[in-house]
């Protein structure tokens, strides 16, 4: 698990909100360090998705970013999940068809 607020932790949205669903009808935490214990109503206000929907789209923005200045998935998704970075120099921009 990523050491808190180290790492941008996103997923693909429509993932996060299929796993969310579960676990507000379960009332249960499914994930995590919580995991089997019981959601409060503030944590399952969280699970509306809001807050967690801003950071999937920057990470998965960021991660697009990185594959169309030619970054391979691994560097892509590693660069995605790094807080205030820029592309390394010599990459960036749109590719050229």
């Amino acid at each position: 698990m990523a050491e808190y607020n180290k790492e941008r932790r996103w997923t693909t949205p429509s993932k996060r909100a299929a796993s969310y669903v579960e676990e507000r009808r379960a009332k249960v935490h499914m994930h995590g360090q919580k995991e089997g214990k019981p959601l409060s109503d503030y944590e399952a206000g969280l699970r509306s998705g809001y807050l967690q929907c801003q950071s999937d789209h920057a990470g998965l923005f960021r991660y697009k970013q990185a594959m169309d200045a030619g970054l391979s998935k691994t560097e892509a998704k590693k660069y995605s999940r790094e807080k205030g970075t820029k592309l390394p120099k010599g990459k960036g921009g749109k590719k050229t068809a």
